[in-house]
């Protein structure tokens, strides 16, 4: 049965961080109850494979109360560690590998937890041209926008940029700069800390990287976006934006971004500009993902 205190606590948050955007959240991790657990519990996948324990959804669910209230125990008190993720790589285009992680099912749980009290108050903040790492957005979304936005500006140039290699090169302690913008409760951050110290556990070795965030974490996309947000959204619409001399902006779908520009040095300028703003907070453009270009067809 759906506990009904917890939707009216999460439309709070939101309604508050909406108000005041230059509030900062000192106190959620108390609304991270047995019921907040519970509610978490529901839209975690239950299909997907179990982590480095063993134990499926359908085990942690008998019996799930008892799981919850130990859960809740442990995090409250600070006993909760996060256990390593199951590292395995899967294959791209061109031969390519690329790595995900495989939690267990209970750092799922909580992380989903987490997730649910950030988005409260960050998707107050995020941009409407901002897709991917979002619910309810898709990359159809932001292609149909995209081409809306060319005809309705008139945009004759384009830069398309890709953050390379994105989630495994965000610095944790920019990362942690940015979260504490927002949030900065020390119980939700301890938290984040052990997901992204967990480790990550390959043919029976466990390893540390010192960078990102683990690719098949409940927690990693949220976090992705909202350091996202930070270095490009909010800084295109905030320094970017009003030192153009035409119309332009900026969409974003995940790590991969397109600036449009009606004026040629508009577009030129933010070509310069915009690495420069990545590698200040340790991100680099991928060398042959990135391109300056005129549209084939120009709108009058």
């Amino acid at each position: 049965m759906r506990a009904p205190t917890v939707t009216p606590k999460r439309q709070r948050i939101a309604a508050q961080a909406a108000r005041d955007p230059d509030r900062v959240f000192t106190t959620l991790a108390h609304l991270i109850d047995v019921d907040f657990l519970r509610e978490a519990y529901r839209p975690t996948s239950k299909t997907s494979a179990p982590g480095i324990d063993g134990v499926t959804a359908q085990q942690y669910a008998e019996p799930l109360d008892e799981h919850l209230h130990d859960l809740h125990e442990r995090r409250r008190s600070g006993r909760y560690q996060a256990m390593p993720v199951e590292g395995v790589w899967i294959e791209q285009a061109e031969g390519k590998q690329r790595p995900i992680g495989t939690p267990t099912f209970e750092d799922k749980s909580v992380q989903r937890a987490v997730a649910m009290r950030l988005e409260a108050i960050d998707e107050q903040d995020f941009a409407d041209s901002s897709y991917g790492f979002r619910r309810g957005r898709s990359p159809h979304d932001a292609l149909d926008e995209l081409r809306e936005r060319c005809m309705r500006d008139n945009i004759g140039w384009i830069v398309d940029a890709e953050v390379r290699g994105y989630c495994d090169s965000i610095d944790r302690i920019r990362l942690r700069e940015v979260l504490r913008q927002r949030v900065n409760d020390g119980s939700i951050l301890r938290l984040i800390g052990k997901w992204l110290r967990a480790g990550v556990m390959e043919e029976g070795r466990v390893s540390h990287p010192e960078t990102g965030v683990v690719q098949g974490g409940v927690i990693s996309p949220v976090l992705a976006h909202i350091f996202l947000h930070h270095v490009l959204d909010a800084w295109f619409e905030q320094e970017g934006q009003p030192r153009r001399q035409g119309r332009g902006f900026l969409m974003r779908c995940a790590d991969d971004c397109v600036i449009g520009g009606a004026l040629q040095a508009d577009a030129h300028r933010i070509m310069a500009v915009l690495p420069k703003r990545c590698a200040r907070y340790g991100l680099t453009m991928h060398p042959t993902k990135t391109a300056f270009m005129a549209l084939a067809l120009r709108h009058h």
